[in-house]
């Protein structure tokens, strides 16, 4: 087959030091690179990195250009000139990552550069964001569905939302989960032995709801500790909320940047206490799966599409509580549960999303998509109901007044950078 060139914007690129849409690119684009094609990843550059940034990456070409340092700009200033540069150095197709970006696109089809793009979760529903940035959020999703000449969704929890908002078909390419058997001689490091102690890996955003489960193990009688991986350096209160509500058997460890160590925590603990509740498919969550951990879930789509009858799920702090005594009874029911969500990783196969991205890329490259677009009208969904930690949506509705102040999530120093699994 004919190689294709395929740019790969709106990420902070590669190698992957964050989350789940740079694991994406590094994943999907080395392998698009195996195969013959020309991958061109857009990189935001490091503030005081020494020396020049690399032009090459796991056969991926590399390119840097800035940011601006604040977060209503991070995201969308980075892009901009990202499609700046692919405007003069074109593609025969175009990956944009992260709905966010979505007023961009018409510059792209100008130029005649076909474009997929990964709309990601519900990103409206995040505590982080404010009124203007949830209102702008839904927004750029509907300008997504009008602009776009295909949506990527990771879940078809995701790939119903935009059927049911929009009317917009979707093409479904979900992430790898890693098959994992990390061993566990690096637990001692940390005072924990195999099966003894109950596991959390989340940012601290209350759609995460650590929270919650932090509270419902304090009111358990569980006798194996909590293990709280994680942190959010723009979180404090909500930081000192789930603190304040531990007591002495919850142990929290911050930021693991160890991936052996990690994926030894994923492997060895007695249940993966998974809280996040507005995205698609989970980086972490299928990590955990790949190691073989028995995942007690929050229960909303996304979740079950993944662990399906392999987990538990909670809604409450009194489901939390009872669930983590009852895993504790059952050890045998643990072990089955670990070698059920093995099997159901390997139905997470990076090489089968690659070839997906492929055949999407092909298919853009060579115009095989619909020349007429959805409209971007909104229709009402279940969705539409605020989490309880968001105010209403003002202003006008989504669609119909001027577009807010872009916002985005700020780049966080190297230290505090969150691997691909801490979600």
């Amino acid at each position: 087959m004919d190689a294709l060139s395929i740019a790969m914007v709106g990420t902070r690129g590669v190698p992957a030091r964050y989350g789940g849409f740079e694991t994406a690119v590094e994943e999907v684009g080395r392998r698009l690179a195996d195969r013959g094609h020309r991958v061109v990843v857009y990189c935001r550059t490091t503030p005081g990195q020494e020396g020049p940034p690399p032009a090459e990456h796991l056969g991926m070409e590399l390119v840097h250009l800035p940011a601006a340092r604040r977060r209503a700009l991070e995201t969308l200033s980075h892009s901009a000139l990202s499609v700046r540069h692919l405007l003069t150095h074109r593609t025969d197709a175009a990956f944009v990552f992260n709905a966010a970006n979505s007023p961009l696109l018409p510059a792209l089809r100008a130029a005649r550069i076909p474009v997929a793009t990964h709309v990601d979760g519900l990103e409206w529903k995040r505590a982080k964001w404010g009124p203007t940035g949830r209102r702008y959020y839904r927004v750029a999703e509907a300008l997504a569905v009008r602009w776009s000449d295909a949506l990527i969704a990771d879940a078809q929890g995701i790939a119903d939302y935009y059927r049911d908002a929009f009317a917009a078909p979707t093409t479904l390419l979900t992430y790898g989960a890693p098959r994992i058997e990390p061993g566990a001689d690096r637990l001692a490091e940390l005072g924990l032995e195999p099966g003894g102690y109950h596991l959390v890996v989340a940012r601290f955003e209350p759609e995460n709801h650590v929270d919650l489960i932090v509270e419902g193990y304090a009111a358990s009688t569980a006798t194996k500790p909590l293990v709280v991986v994680g942190s959010a350096p723009y979180a404090d209160a909500y930081t000192r909320r789930v603190h304040g509500l531990a007591d002495g058997r919850v142990r929290f460890l911050g930021g693991v940047w160890d991936q052996l160590l990690l994926d030894q925590l994923y492997a060895n603990c007695c249940t993966y206490l998974h809280g996040h509740s507005v995205g698609g498919t989970n980086p972490s969550l299928l990590r955990a799966i790949g190691a073989g951990a028995a995942v007690t879930a929050f229960d909303v789509d996304f979740n079950r599409e993944v662990v399906a009858d392999a987990g538990r799920y909670f809604r409450t702090p009194a489901d939390v509580a009872r669930h983590v005594v009852e895993v504790e009874a059952d050890p045998a029911g643990v072990a089955r549960a670990g070698v059920r969500a093995r099997e159901l990783a390997g139905g997470y196969d990076w090489d089968q999303v690659a070839a997906g991205y492929e055949e999407l890329a092909r298919a853009l490259a060579e115009r095989r998509f619909p020349r007429r677009r959805p409209s971007g009208r909104r229709r009402p969904t279940a969705a539409d109901a605020p989490p309880a930690w968001a105010g209403p949506l003002d202003g006008p509705a989504a669609g119909e007044g001027a577009l807010a102040p872009v916002p985005a999530p700020a780049a966080a120093p190297e230290a505090e950078r969150t691997l691909a699994g801490q979600q």
